[in-house]
């Protein structure tokens, strides 16, 4: 599928909170499973200013390109499927167009040819089912830092919300504020 809508709902964790849901949900960081989100951007930061962002990530030896806008549902994802090479090209900066999300740039007005690597960051991700929705527990790394995070993606709004809050509730989880994972990121590069 080159794009599909993500209804989610996420929360930072503490590293006590994040223990507290896997033992709610009865999982275990051991059995979590190891992905890398590889970056890109301009230097005028266009992608940022059109709330979208652009990352390869690398999973199970697959490499997928994927950009994410803003969408009245959620976020709209489109992807393109690249081989490792290709990947491997664009993080040394030989940034090569592919149809899909060249279609969304140029929509968006952003050159390719001004996209840069940014850097990387790597995720210990536990998947789960709970109440007909996906519960996601990541432990991610990214420039010294580590962080938790908590999702929820659901077919439905409503129904996504309702169970995010009753986690929230009943584990006595704090909500927080919690910029998506590139936003993160770049925001550790500035705080270096």
């Amino acid at each position: 599928m080159a794009q599909e809508i993500e209804i989610e709902f996420k929360n930072l964790l503490t590293k006590i909170e994040y223990d507290r849901l896997c033992e709610f949900l009865e999982v275990e960081e051991a059995g979590a499973l190891s992905h890398t989100n590889h970056y890109f951007e301009t230097p005028e930061f266009a992608l940022k200013q059109h709330g979208a962002a652009l990352r390869i990530r690398e999973k199970n030896g697959q490499w997928q390109l994927t950009l994410k806008e803003p969408h009245p549902e959620g976020l709209l994802e489109t992807h393109d499927t690249l081989t490792e090479n290709e990947a491997a090209s664009w993080i040394n900066g030989d940034i090569i167009p592919k149809p899909q999300v060249a279609a969304q740039l140029n929509r968006l007005g952003i050159d390719f040819a001004e996209l840069a690597y940014g850097g990387a960051l790597t995720t210990q991700r536990i998947e789960t089912e709970f109440k007909e929705t996906i519960v996601v527990l990541d432990h991610s790394t990214y420039n010294g830092y580590n962080d938790y995070e908590l999702e929820v993606e659901a077919q439905e709004r409503q129904h996504g919300q309702q169970v995010f809050s009753e986690l929230l509730d009943r584990l006595e989880i704090s909500k927080k504020r919690t910029p998506n994972k590139i936003k993160r990121f770049y925001d550790s590069m500035e705080n270096r």
